[in-house]
């Protein structure tokens, strides 16, 4: 604890601005995380739609891709809705409301996970600067794995809609 000068009222009101500044410090990245964890609920859906709606020849290679996808964004979501416990938050239900569009052209699946993998990972990295000023090194490491999984996607779906 740290001190302020000799009188106690003073110390204690010292140390209730750091709880403050440290619930409101929460409370942002609370709120960012949970904008992470939107965009994965959002992901598994769509990618599990893709994967249940790619056709034609595309299919043996895009249905293994879409589900690995899908897969990864939940265990991706798991990690955050456990961080926002881990912070005293109450974790999103429902996914980012940007409309899943129903297509039935892999190169127009291939864009939409493009535009998805980019968003979330554009989150990640404004997170990850919340988190070291946070001081959290477990989480920091956590949402960086995340983030450079992201930034991975992001390079092959790129590749992918050339």
């Amino acid at each position: 604890m740290e001190t302020f000068g000799n009188n106690p009222s003073l110390n204690l009101r010292f140390k209730w601005k750091r709880v403050e500044a440290l619930t409101m410090s929460n409370d942002h990245l609370i709120m960012k995380l949970n904008e992470a964890l939107g965009w994965e609920l959002r992901a598994i859906n769509m990618y599990a739609h893709y994967a249940a709606y790619i056709r034609g020849i595309h299919r043996m290679q895009l249905e293994p891709h879409f589900t690995s996808e899908a897969n990864e964004s939940m265990v991706h979501s798991n990690i955050v809705r456990s961080a926002i416990v881990k912070l005293g938050g109450v974790a999103v239900t429902e996914r980012n409301p940007m409309p899943i569009e129903h297509v039935s052209s892999y190169t127009d699946m291939l864009a939409q996970s493009l535009i998805t993998e980019t968003k979330a990972a554009e989150v990640y990295g404004e997170l990850m600067p919340m988190i070291e000023d946070a001081g959290d090194a477990d989480l920091y490491d956590a949402i960086e794995q995340i983030y450079l999984a992201e930034v991975r996607s992001v390079e092959e779906l790129g590749r992918l809609v050339e």
